[in-house]
Formats: structure tokens, sequence, C-alpha cells
């Protein structure tokens, strides 16, 4: 079951290089199986063209390695935490992908400008709140997860699978690991058209609610009719 479960943990995190999606080691996936409490995620530093599944690193929630011989992703803290406050996730990424590393240095929610942005996230994609220096000090990669979680209070972190990080980069997440890369991809294209929009129209404003709510909810409402029916 480990070996399955780090497989899909390193076909992900694949996916990143092949998707333009990080330089060199700048990223990681991890992907989990709740009902034991456990996720295989990328080993700290390891560059992709040299990863293999068996490097994967099997962790439980509260940070402790389980199996494998290298160190975790630096980052494994933060998804140990999206993992206790996120139900129904099973797969995290984080990654620095250019565009929206932007929007997460400038501290600015991605606002909702079209229908691309509205297939996928229900709503602006926030930007989390600065961490304190006391905060990044005495367990920064902890307290970035709990930051995050913190953004999502009132909001559906399933409606809305990504968040940035002030002055850091883009998490996203998703049913399983794959999801989490559909995500992050899509989270880096609407990136690049919000950005180009003010860059045509320093005046542009969100997209209608009205719209906003047919095109979220005909790909995932209760009566969507997006795609071919199963």
């Amino acid at each position: 079951m480990l070996e399955e479960l780090k497989q899909q943990a390193y076909e992900a995190n694949m996916e990143l290089p092949a998707r333009g999606l990080v330089t060199y080691t700048w990223g990681n996936v991890s992907a989990f199986d709740r009902e034991r409490g456990l996720f295989a995620i990328k080993p700290s530093g390891v560059p992709y063209e040299r990863l293999r599944p068996e490097d994967m690193v099997v962790c439980d929630l509260e940070g402790n390695k389980v199996e494998g011989e290298l160190n975790p992703s630096s980052d494994m803290p933060t998804h140990a935490v999206l993992y206790q406050r996120f139900e129904g996730i099973g797969g995290i990424v984080h990654t620095h992908s250019p565009w929206a590393t932007s929007w997460a240095q400038a501290g600015r929610d991605i606002p909702c400008y079209g229908t691309t942005h509205a297939d996928y996230f229900y709503g602006s994609v926030p930007c989390a709140r600065e961490l304190t220096p006391e905060e990044v000090e005495e367990a920064y990669e902890h307290n970035t997860g709990v930051v995050i979680a913190e953004t999502f209070a009132g909001r559906d972190h399933l409606a809305v699978p990504a968040v940035l990080c002030s002055h850091h980069g883009p998490f996203t997440w998703g049913k399983d690991a794959a999801e989490a890369v559909y995500h992050a991809v899509v989270l880096e294209e609407v990136a690049k058209m919000a950005t180009r929009t003010e860059l045509v129209n320093e005046q542009a404003h969100p997209a209608p609610q009205y719209l906003q709510d047919k095109h979220y909810q005909r790909k995932h409402g209760p009566n969507a009719y997006y795609g071919q029916s199963k």
C-alpha cells in the first residue's frame, strides 16, 4: 500500500517539471492516504531528473518519518497541517511558478476576471496574511499551514482549492495528488491571465457574480452538465 502511495506522489511530482511549474527543485507534491493517516512527499532538495518512486518519504500527520531514507521536503509540516485541517483533500502541491508567485509577492488576491477562473475557483484566490516574526522563528513551515487554514475560515477550501502565501508562493490541493497538480497548472494560467488583464485595462473589474456562479455551478454544482455523463 505504501508503494502505491509513493508511486502516486512520484508521478504527480514529475508532472511539475513536465508542465513548466518548477525551476530546479522549487516545488513538491504529496499524496495522502486518509485511512492510514500517512502521506508520501518529495524528498528535500533532490533534482527531479534524479527522482525515483522509492525516494518518496512517507510521514504521519505529526510530521514523523515513517518510511524512507531521505529527508522529506522542508514544506512537509505545511502539508501535514493542511491534511489535518482540510477535509476531503488527498493531495497538495507547492510551487514557485512565476505568475502565481508574482501575485503572492505582491500580497494580492487574484480576482476572478473571467470565466476561465470561475470554472475552477469560486471567487478570488486569496493571499494569506504575512507571518509574524514570532511565527517565522518558532515553526515557520508549520505556521505557514496554520495561516493558510486561518485564511479559509468561512471559505470553502474545496470550491477554491488554492492559496497564495504572502511573499512566498502558491499551494494547491485536490481530491488526490493528480488533481492537486491540475489545480496548480490552472492557477498558473489564471494568474497569467489576471496579470495581462490589468496590463490591458488598469480599471478592469471582476466578472459579474451571476456569470461566475453560472460557470462554476455548471462544472461543480448539483446540476452540473459540463462534460460527459458517467
